[in-house]
């Protein structure tokens, strides 16, 4: 019995609408090739194997941009970008999705992930909540050049026009309040990097590019205590990766150094920084 196998990330969009990309080999029978056994061609079985358990459903495969398993009710503590994969077994028209654990569970900006997952579609699909942080920090991540480990860059003039915080003096005065506040929380780095004449972002600055005063996205990824919590909590000093050829500033300096008479902290290693203790709202 022929089985097929595809590894992908989920989006929002495929939890919120209970569908799941199938494999080409899952779509319909040309009418010239006859349904096994009376089954409707356009009718499936779906499993869904996540943390132990097993749930089945009565799946219709419908065609968007592509071929779709619909009507799936996916666990509520799946969040976008988690990996699945999907097995379709051809002869019974039947498929398996399945989630695949992590060996450490992380905390990545608030939120948890327990299954593997996709680092750029984390970044992307993220959902703003209305402040002007969120605001800023979202437009960075949506629009932003995203690379493998969920990091982005974007340029400062793309943020200020994209961002939704107005134009003058106040919509510059509102960003730089913002971009500021995300600075030291540790999520956004100021960084020169280059942008080619579509105006499409590198970092570090590509040879024959003009350059271009950016920011740059690493998300927080923390590992999830023994006693998880969520809300409103204070994240410990921690030291974290910087953007290739940035440095750590003089003050941040300072505050390792005084952290490190007080926590368990381990060495600051050339290209990374420390980020003191503050208050966050997940």
């Amino acid at each position: 019995m022929r089985t097929v196998s595809r590894r992908l990330a989920l989006w929002r969009s495929d939890l919120e609408g209970g569908v799941c990309a199938a494999p080409e080999e899952a779509a319909p029978a040309k009418p010239e090739v006859a349904a096994p056994r009376e089954q409707d061609p356009g009718t499936v079985r779906v499993a869904i194997e996540h943390r132990g358990h097993r749930e089945e459903f009565d799946s219709t495969l419908r065609q968007d941009v592509e071929w779709q398993f619909a009507g799936l009710t996916w666990p509520a503590d799946i969040a976008p970008g988690t990996f699945v994969t999907v097995e379709w077994h051809e002869k019974k028209r039947e498929a398996t999705v399945r989630t695949a654990p992590l060996e450490e569970p992380l905390r990545v900006d608030g939120v948890e992930y327990w299954h593997e997952y996709d680092p750029k579609v984390v970044t992307r699909d993220s959902r703003p909540d209305k402040s002007n942080r969120g605001a800023v920090l979202h437009t960075v991540r949506k629009l932003g050049r995203v690379f493998d480990d969920g990091s982005a860059v974007l340029t400062e003039e793309l943020l200020a026009k994209r961002c939704g915080l107005g134009r003058g003096q106040k919509g510059a005065f509102l960003l730089k309040n913002a971009i500021d506040q995300l600075i030291r929380e540790g999520f956004l780095t100021r960084v020169v990097g280059s942008v080619d004449s579509a105006g499409h972002p590198s970092y570090p600055p590509a040879d024959g590019q003009a350059t271009a005063d950016m920011v740059f996205y690493a998300p927080m990824v923390e590992p999830i205590p023994t006693e998880s919590h969520r809300g409103e909590h204070w994240v410990t000093g921690f030291i974290r990766k910087l953007p290739r050829g940035a440095q750590p500033t003089q003050k941040q300096l300072d505050l390792y150094h005084q952290a490190r008479q007080f926590q368990d902290i381990g060495p600051l290693k050339p290209g990374y920084t420390f980020v003191q203790r503050h208050h966050r709202n997940s």
